[in-house]
């Protein structure tokens, strides 16, 4: 089996057609549980005019109301603790087994997600999907650097690993230093952390004189906030591993995509367990392959908090798995989670996002850190890109470094001037989690 490239060959492979039919008949059951056995879903669906007996068809999946956010908070806020979402019984408790919460970067009350034993289970299996398609297998030794916590982060891959059977190194109660010692003194071959983490550790294993280049490690799994291809390319020369994305978030309780060993230029959608939908922000109308837009998400797996047509902000582009190599028969998120689609700020008529800024930064391998600041000077907004430079370079390439830099970011936004700050080593922020590295600081009545 371990030469096998797929966890399920039967789901990953099925027609196309087949697939449709398999995620019409799971939509039509969790619609029914819903609607049986949580008041949020009862009560939205009746506001709706929708009843599950009424998906019939592919098309029918747009009677089901959109789940946002908010509505969600704002049930969990008038019937603390869970909300009315969770179908688990009078006290919301019945069969829980876990409690996890969303990571509360935008500040704001996280939400709180409960799972049964079986949801737990699947919650597992959807991260053998990625975790093998990434080519993990029983013999390796995989280092998970995630701080244990609510957050649901990583828990999810833990057991994966556990259920595939792979030795499994928890690396919680440790700062960056001694997790990098942990991976080269246990001949790790394996390592989780976001994006962020992975570029942070191996600047930590760099100060400390270890090779992570010649380690055992060959793969490094990578989720938690989005992972442009020049920063992939960069932790993958850090590391001399393969790199490869996923994500999942807490309110699905696992992973929903996955990038496979042949890295198609995106990350596969588990199509056996979800649908995924990709909708206009404004109007909530449907696109087609290969035009921008919100990512929308239905999960077949998880009993305990059905999850209908949730709004996730996210930002993807969806292609045919006709463009991929695998032989999966799912589609794909060109470029895995491009940001989201309230992380755009408007500067001086321009549109600017995190990730587009990002993408230029890298290409400077001189640059060891960055955080960019808008603020309002007067009447005008302006943007300014803060840099740390390796420690190694040398005072006299600054000037041409910094020039090289603004050109770069005002060609990709048009004719936008940047101002770039140098900053001293380690006087911007290092992220274990979600990185977040732009600021706005403008008045939020401008």
């Amino acid at each position: 089996m371990d030469s096998q490239p797929f966890w399920n060959p039967k789901i990953e492979t099925l027609p196309r057609e087949d697939l449709r039919a398999l995620q019409l008949e799971k939509l039509r059951r969790t619609a029914e549980w819903a609607d049986a056995r949580s008041p949020f879903y009862r009560r939205t669906f009746a506001a709706a005019g929708f009843r599950p007996e009424q998906l019939k068809s592919w098309d029918d999946i747009q009677r089901i109301p959109f789940l946002e956010r908010e509505a969600w908070m704002a049930s969990q806020d008038a019937h603390p603790p869970f909300g009315e979402l969770p179908v688990t019984g009078s006290d919301n408790t019945d069969n829980a087994i876990r409690l996890h919460t969303t990571s509360g970067t935008s500040g704001r009350t996280p939400l709180r997600a409960l799972d049964s034993r079986k949801d737990w289970s699947w919650a597992a299996e959807m991260w053998c999907y990625g975790l093998w398609g990434a080519g993990v297998r029983p013999g390796d030794r995989a280092y998970v650097a995630f701080g244990y916590g609510t957050f649901i982060g990583f828990w999810g891959l833990h057991y994966g690993l556990e259920k595939m059977g792979a030795l499994t190194l928890p690396g919680g109660a440790q700062n960056t230093a001694g997790r990098v010692k942990q991976i080269i003194d246990f001949g790790v071959t394996v390592v989780a952390s976001t994006t962020t983490y992975a570029l942070r550790l191996a600047q930590e294993a760099e100060a400390l004189g270890l090779d992570l280049k010649n380690s055992p490690v060959h793969t490094v799994i990578l989720s938690g906030e989005p992972t442009p291809p020049i920063t992939r390319d960069l932790i993958e020369r850090q590391w001399g591993a393969k790199a490869y994305d996923t994500a999942g978030m807490t309110e699905l309780g696992t992973i929903f995509m996955f990038e496979p060993q042949e890295q198609p230029g995106g990350t596969h959608i588990i199509e056996g367990h979800f649908i995924e939908q990709v909708v206009d922000p404004d109007t909530g109308e449907e696109l087609p392959y290969g035009e921008p837009g919100e990512r929308v998400t239905t999960s077949f797996g998880r009993g305990t908090l059905p999850i209908l047509r949730y709004r996730t902000k996210d930002l993807v582009v969806k292609v045919p798995h006709t463009v991929a190599s695998s032989g999966r028969t799912w589609d794909l998120y060109e470029g895995g989670i491009l940001g989201r689609v309230d992380d755009m700020k408007l500067i001086r008529g321009t549109n600017v996002y995190p990730r587009a800024v990002e993408e230029i930064v890298r290409k400077f391998e001189l640059i060891d850190e960055f955080h960019t600041y808008i603020e309002r000077v007067g009447i005008r907004d302006e943007v300014t890109v803060h840099v740390e430079p390796v420690t190694a370079m040398d005072d006299a390439a600054w000037p041409g470094l910094e020039e090289a830099l603004k050109l770069e970011l005002a060609e990709a936004h048009e004719g936008l001037n940047f101002h770039v700050s140098r900053r001293e080593a380690g006087a911007l922020p290092r992220f274990e989690l979600k990185a977040k590295r732009m600021t706005d600081m403008r008045p939020a009545n401008r």
